[in-house]
């Protein structure tokens, strides 16, 4: 079976990061203490549907399963880009359930513009 809607060219965190902010996009939405989604110097607390995911990018360490990590490339309604980072597995870096859900309910509309 033909897996290539699911492989990227590019195959660490570093270099899609890097590709991304040549593209503009560098800041990053991230829960707080509280289970509230800001984006990067901003004050807004974001719900959900006020997000949407773009693409999905997931990386794997060949020998440590420490080095899984998830990089979302999200858009608000605004029109503003960014990404999610996050460890999965037992090391995510959001405790709890909270962070898992609020991801489950942001809308996905899958772009090949970050097919890179």
């Amino acid at each position: 079976m033909d897996n290539s809607e699911y492989t990227d060219k590019m195959t660490t965190l570093s270099q899609v990061m890097n590709t991304l902010s040549e593209r503009g996009i560098h800041r990053e939405f991230r829960m707080n203490e509280k289970c509230e989604m800001k984006f990067e110097n901003s004050e807004k607390i974001y719900q959900p549907s006020e997000l949407t995911i773009l693409k999905t990018y997931r990386f794997e360490g060949d020998s440590n399963p420490d080095d899984n990590a998830v990089l979302y490339v999200v858009k608000d309604n605004a029109g503003n880009r960014g990404m999610i980072i996050d460890a999965y597995g037992a090391d995510s870096n959001y405790p709890g359930e909270k962070f898992d859900e609020f991801l489950r309910d942001i809308p996905v509309q899958e772009s090949d513009e970050y097919n890179f």
